[in-house]
């Protein structure tokens, strides 16, 4: 009896140390797995929810229950028949997707160990996906494949955690601007492809002051994360896009919560591609990492 090859994917992963909690992490993967097969998702099923989630850099791997969460978060979900992400990290003019042929990830950090410059997500040709974002799209906006561009941590990181298979086609967006009326449309035009079994995510980070966090006291959360959250969670619960898109204005701490938006403005995306954006959500994920908030949430 012959084997089947180990994906590149897999190889990779089987040479990280297995007292490193991301081999935790892939082994607790494997039991879940074992026990249960995820139910695809198939035409007749309900679109999928849009997900705007909150993600960290290398150290996510470390944190044992915060992979847990987001991965349980995906198992919820009937598997998608591909993911298409707008992450934080690919800020451009103009719509861009990355490349539909392989090509290398983007390891966009600097300072961590060897292992996460090692590490592979090589998922399935997403050409089809390509042609359906093209698809929902209208005909006067020009979207430029960079053939030389893999996904960058924003989309990998959360998805090698989330589905360490990697054998969804993933498709990565750019964002275009950081304009709220211009996101939520650009989402809504997006809609589309929920119906089509494509999960629709949004990826940056709740709150991203960096350089204010105090890293001698990580535990610490500090009060400009804590009310940038609360706000953010009032304004969601209540549906109240328009406040949320006053951010600028509105939101409390936001100097410090984010000194650049890119984190926080992939939300819009997530809202837009909503059925009814000024719904509730479904909050998946809360609670805070070194200071920083990471709330993550899904709207139908």
């Amino acid at each position: 009896m012959t084997t089947a090859p180990q994906s590149t994917t897999a190889a990779a992963d089987a040479l990280i140390d297995p007292r490193h909690p991301f081999a935790a992490h892939l082994r607790h993967v494997a039991t879940v797995d074992a026990a249960a097969v995820q139910q695809a998702w198939t035409p007749g099923d309900a679109p999928l929810p849009a997900l705007y989630l909150s993600h960290g850099a290398p150290p996510t791997f470390e944190d044992g229950p915060w992979m847990r969460q987001l991965h349980d978060w995906a198992r919820a979900l009937p598997k998608p028949k591909a993911i298409l992400i707008v992450s934080a990290h690919w800020e451009s003019d103009a719509l861009g997707i990355t490349s539909t042929a392989p090509t290398e990830l983007v390891y966009d950090f600097g300072g961590f160990h060897p292992m996460y410059y090692r590490m592979r997500y090589d998922t399935p040709d997403p050409s089809a996906l390509a042609q359906q974002v093209l698809s929902a799209l209208p005909d006067t906006e020009h979207v430029f494949e960079h053939r030389n561009r893999g996904l960058d941590h924003g989309a990998w990181l959360p998805l090698k955690v989330m589905y360490p298979a990697a054998d969804i086609p993933v498709l990565q967006l750019s964002l275009p601007t950081h304009n709220t009326t211009a996101l939520l449309s650009l989402g809504e035009r997006l809609r589309p492809l929920r119906e089509q079994g494509v999960l629709v995510i949004g990826s940056g980070f709740m709150t991203h002051g960096l350089q204010y966090v105090d890293w001698t006291r990580p535990d610490v959360i500090p009060g400009w994360s804590a009310d940038f959250d609360a706000w953010v969670a009032d304004s969601l619960a209540r549906g109240d896009v328009e406040e949320l898109a006053r951010f600028r204005l509105r939101a409390p701490g936001l100097r410090y919560a984010h000194p650049t938006v890119e984190h926080f403005t992939p939300l819009f995306v997530t809202l837009g591609a909503a059925t009814d954006p000024t719904a509730p959500v479904t909050t998946a994920i809360d609670g805070f990492v070194m200071g920083l908030a990471k709330r993550s949430f899904q709207v139908a």
